[in-house]
């Protein structure tokens, strides 16, 4: 059975797949590229990775494509502290349509519940209206410690914690809980 990923060259999203690959499943990356350092660090977990199942190469779309506009639109409008959340929408949204023309039955993400401002359970549930797609998220219910044990007894966190830039979207206050009718509007706003 395939699913697509959304793979990113943190700590998360290999554990994520690795737990999924141990259940069976075939797995088909996708990587929004930022940079080239994270890129690279994508191919090199995505090589770990092979030894625990059937994964295939990443797929790499640029970040740039979609988001960027977007994000300059969020920015027009006084909205930008909905950054993180538009971002794992569209990201989540384009997964869910390449998954599709693969016949994919499912997305993975590295999600942990309240981990940061996209994964509060509020903003998961609007992130997750872009897909129709069911999306898995084994790390749910699991603490940071609990991700990083793993991906050190699996070889992926050498690779995951090498140094690379942070994420130069993030506004200064994102939305914590976000409400879905706001989210609603604010697609319309966006021609999303």
């Amino acid at each position: 059975m395939k699913v697509v990923a959304l793979m990113s060259s943190g700590i998360d999203s290999p554990v994520a797949i690795y737990l999924m690959l141990q259940k069976g499943l075939h797995v088909i990356p996708v990587h929004f590229r930022q940079d080239f350092i994270k890129e690279k660090k994508v191919f090199e977990l995505v090589e770990v990775l092979k030894g625990y199942g059937e994964i295939e190469e990443p797929l790499v779309i640029d970040f740039s494509e979609e988001h960027i506009p977007t994000f300059e639109r969020l920015r027009e409008f006084g909205e930008e502290q909905w950054t993180c959340v538009v971002c794992k929408w569209l990201m989540l949204r384009r997964a869910c349509r390449e998954g599709k023309s693969r016949d994919a039955l499912a997305i993975i993400t590295g999600d942990s519940l309240g981990q940061v401002a996209s994964q509060t359970l509020d903003n998961l549930a609007i992130i997750s209206t872009a897909s129709d797609l069911p999306v898995l998220r084994p790390l749910i219910g699991l603490d940071k410690e609990e991700v990083v044990s793993i991906a050190r007894a699996i070889g992926t966190f050498e690779v995951s914690s090498r140094p690379e830039g942070p994420c130069p979207f993030v506004p200064r206050h994102p939305v914590i809980r976000g409400s879905h009718r706001k989210f609603e509007k604010l697609l319309k706003l966006l021609n999303l």
